[in-house]
């Protein structure tokens, strides 16, 4: 049995998606515990730090099957899973930095658009491996979109390759749209409907897109993130303390000076009123984003807990989740860290990409998030801001029981879709 997975964020950079890789890689070995798990990356030894099981297959340069064992070299996947992604990630990920590097010059040039996706081999770009596999699965991500339009394409473009040779497809928590750029739209419709089954995160507004692009009815489900199994496992037994904060700040995500100012105001003087100490979490390290975006917001602040580092495993940031009583976030899935604990989220969106994406968690949830936006000139973000979390506040212990109730169905829901993709990999197809 050979796997190939498509999780959308190659250069392992964002602890949402390594969230649901966790997840995944568990169910698969438990499932398949003499398989093999192809996971597509660009940063081969950095993902082994997190995942000691998997076998890193190359989105460029082949792509090709590597063999059992971390980067071949046997015995290290016990290693690197007893030392820790903290430990090892910075020198793996230098090193996976280095070897880009050199093989960007050598790299050939991409064919023209407009033709049929293939493989690298046949002068394509998608990976050699391919051709082996018992199946593709693409988990979790907010990835088919217009804002990541590359990342869709790449996506589509494979699920095209298996579909139309046979090889079974399911793609497993997705986040979908908004999708509106024609070209996109039209590679959709002609791929998804052939995909053996989709699993959305989120009925809001992602089956009305896939009815839409003609997938048939029977082939979509809604089970809710699978990231919520992760952070439900790992629970307190009594609620925090703190007030979480990560605010998202990218093209995606507009938010400026003035309303990050309106924001900090708006956070410290909460945690004063609540004499609750801050806890910042960061959930993408592209570009230490996150980071940049959020730590400002707690300078000055009479009490901040540490922020987790930059090779924090997903694990530990659902932890350091767990130590708070409100989370207030711009980012998708340190809200579904929260909730999926039992811990009301405080919403903040200046986007329609994200506003999609907080209205479906608090559809799926059923209660426990209160949605603030950010206008561009940050009038009233205060204001709303210290409302929402105060309210949330005061009903953090009465919303607790609702949520993680919802959390353990979605889980339900989403081992079952899973149990479901497995069965079409192994049955051959539909």
């Amino acid at each position: 049995m050979r796997v190939l997975v498509e999780n959308g964020e190659y250069w392992v950079n964002n602890k949402g998606d390594q969230a649901i890789l966790d997840v995944s890689v568990r169910r698969f070995v438990e499932r398949w515990p003499a398989g093999r798990i192809g996971v597509l990356t660009s940063a081969p030894r950095l993902l082994q730090a997190y995942e000691p099981t998997v076998e890193p297959v190359r989105y460029e340069r082949g792509g090709a099957w590597t063999g059992r064992g971390p980067v071949g070299i046997p015995g290290v996947a016990g290693l690197l899973e007893r030392l820790g992604p903290s430990r090892t990630g910075p020198l793996l990920n230098g090193w996976d930095a280095v070897v880009a590097r050199a093989t960007r010059i050598r790299r050939r040039p991409s064919p023209p658009p407009g033709g049929p996706p293939a493989l690298h081999r046949d002068g394509g770009t998608l990976p050699d491996a391919l051709a082996d596999a018992s199946g593709v699965l693409a988990i979790g991500g907010g990835y088919l979109t217009d804002v990541d339009r590359f990342q869709a394409g790449r996506t589509l473009d494979l699920l095209e390759y298996a579909t139309t040779r046979g090889i079974p497809t399911a793609m497993l928590g997705q986040g979908i749209g908004p999708l509106e750029d024609a070209a996109l739209r039209e590679q959709a419709a002609r791929v998804l409907p052939a995909v053996g089954l989709i699993a959305l995160r989120e009925g809001l507004r992602g089956p009305g897109l896939l009815h839409g692009l003609g997938v048939p009815d029977d082939r979509i489900v809604v089970t809710g993130d699978d990231a919520v199994e992760l952070g439900h496992g790992l629970r307190r037994d009594r609620p925090g303390a703190a007030i979480g904060i990560c605010l998202r700040v990218a093209d995606y995500s507009p938010v400026g000076t003035a309303t990050r100012a309106a924001v900090r105001r708006g956070l410290q003087a909460a945690a004063l009123e609540h004499r609750a100490p801050l806890a910042p979490v960061s959930i993408s390290e592209h570009g230490a984003e996150d980071r940049r975006a959020t730590l400002p917001l707690v300078e000055g602040a009479a009490g901040v807990l540490a922020v987790p580092g930059r090779f924090a495993s997903p694990r530990e940031l659902v932890v350091r989740v767990g130590a708070c009583r409100v989370m207030v976030t711009g980012a998708y899935h340190a809200a579904v860290f929260a909730m999926s604990q039992g811990i009301p989220v405080v919403a903040l969106s200046s986007s329609q990409y994200y506003d999609d994406k907080f209205e479906g968690l608090a559809d799926v949830f059923g209660c426990g998030l209160e949605l603030v936006r950010l206008g561009a000139d940050g009038g009233g973000a205060e204001e709303r801001l210290v409302a929402a979390l105060s309210r949330l506040w005061r009903e953090a212990p009465e919303l607790r029981g609702a949520l993680l109730e919802s959390a353990s169905h979605q889980i339900g829901l989403s081992r079952a879709a899973f149990e479901r993709a497995a069965a079409l990999v192994e049955s051959g197809g539909p």
